[in-house]
Order: C-alpha cells, then sequence, then structure tokens
C-alpha cells in the first residue's frame, strides 16, 4: 500500500506558500492512490530539538553507552528515519528563510544522518534512497539567473547535499516572488509572482498523472 509523508515547515501558518503547495501536492498525490496512507509532520508548530552537547553524540556511541539525553535523542532519530522508510513519496514545505533553509529543516536533517539505519558506515552507501521526494519551495524575493540575489538561495542549494549520505535525491518545485502581495516595494513584480505560482501550481498538478493504486 502506497504510504505518503506530509513534512511542512513554515512558521506563517494559513499565510505560507510552502503549506499551500504541499497541501496541493498532498490532495493530487492521494487522487493518485485512493488506497494510499499517509503521515504528517509540522516541523513549523512542533520543531525537533536541536542536537545539543548533551545528546547529540548519541550517533557517535553505541547504544549502550547512552546516557539518557542521548538515548531520548537517538529514539527520535530512529522515530524520522522510520518516516522516511516507511513511506514511498516524501512531500517537504521547504520557504526560504535569511537566505537559507529554517533551522527545524537543519535539525530535521540532522536527525536523519543516522548511521547504519541512513547510512551504511562501512560503505557510506545511503539506506533510503528508494523513494521520491519532492521538495515544495518558496522564496519571497527573486534568485533566478541575472537577478540582483542571484545564489544567494542557500537552501535549496544546501539540501541535496545536506541529505547526501542518506541516498535521497530531493526533486524541487519552486515559486518565488511570494512577497509581492505585502510589500509595497514589491509592487510591480506582483505579475511575475502570480505567474511563478501558477507555474509551481502546475507542475504539481502534472505529478503523478496516470498512476492509479
Amino acid at each position: 500500500m502506497p504510504h505518503l509523508l506530509h513534512i511542512d515547515s513554515s512558521i506563517q501558518g494559513e499565510r505560507s506558500v510552502s503549506r499551500r503547495l504541499t497541501a496541493r501536492a498532498a490532495e493530487r498525490w492521494r487522487s493518485a492512490h485512493p488506497g494510499g496512507t499517509s503521515t504528517y509532520r509540522d516541523l513549523g508548530a512542533a520543531p525537533l530539538p536541536h542536537l545539543d552537547s548533551d545528546s547529540g553524540t548519541a550517533r557517535m556511541l553505541p547504544p549502550e553507552a547512552h546516557t539518557p539525553a542521548q538515548a531520548t535523542s537517538y529514539a527520535l532519530s530512529q522515530e524520522l528515519v522510520g518516516e522516511i522508510l516507511a513511506a514511498d513519496t516524501i512531500l517537504l514545505g521547504l520557504p526560504l528563510y535569511n537566505f537559507g533553509a529554517p533551522s527545524s529543516v537543519k535539525t530535521w536533517v540532522d536527525h536523519l544522518i543516522l548511521p547504519g539505519v541512513a547510512f551504511d558506515p562501512e560503505t557510506q552507501e545511503g539506506l533510503l534512497g528508494d523513494r521520491d521526494l519532492l521538495v515544495l519551495a518558496s522564496r519571497g524575493g527573486g534568485y533566478t539567473p541575472g537577478s540582483p540575489k542571484e545564489g544567494w538561495d542557500h537552501a535549496e542549494t544546501w539540501l541535496p547535499h545536506g541529505l547526501s549520505m542518506t541516498g535521497l535525491r530531493p526533486r524541487f518545485i519552486t515559486a518565488q516572488l511570494t512577497l509581492a502581495d505585502v510589500n509595497p516595494a514589491m509592487a510591480d513584480l506582483k505579475p511575475l509572482a502570480a505567474e511563478s505560482l501558477a507555474a509551481a501550481e502546475r507542475e504539481i498538478d502534472a505529478q503523478w498523472t496516470g498512476v492509479t493504486a
């Protein structure tokens, strides 16, 4: 039975474009997989604990050597990797905050780098790669080639590198200029913003066409 893992990370609630895009993609996936099941995780509303000096070293030690804090952190990492292993398709909402990924997404990735579960520590082979990871990204500004801030989007360039040890290979659908409707200085960019959003929605709608399960 096909299984979907749907993850949001925006702190913007109903105003979030990335949440709007992941919700649309989840609806399309369910339409194509009427017998499928799904799991939802909201990193924006319920962020994961960062790896810290008390718990972060758990991944470097055998379980029998764990302190209580390390055991708790390690168990959470196992749970998060388990969500990946259970899924055929993963939807990740990825807004751009201060030119990078939300810290909640960075923490999620840190938890996934679990030796022996997400990758083979001897061969370095990723163990999570046999899945479709579709990232629905949103950018408040414009970062396309030739724009003043070309190359400033460090979220979309970082994520494939951050996940590379796991074998996951993200695909991106991105809407940009999402602040045009609320930022007076960007008012002249509203038509381009609407065009970018519409293009992202069309690309989402084209996913899983002809698939029934």
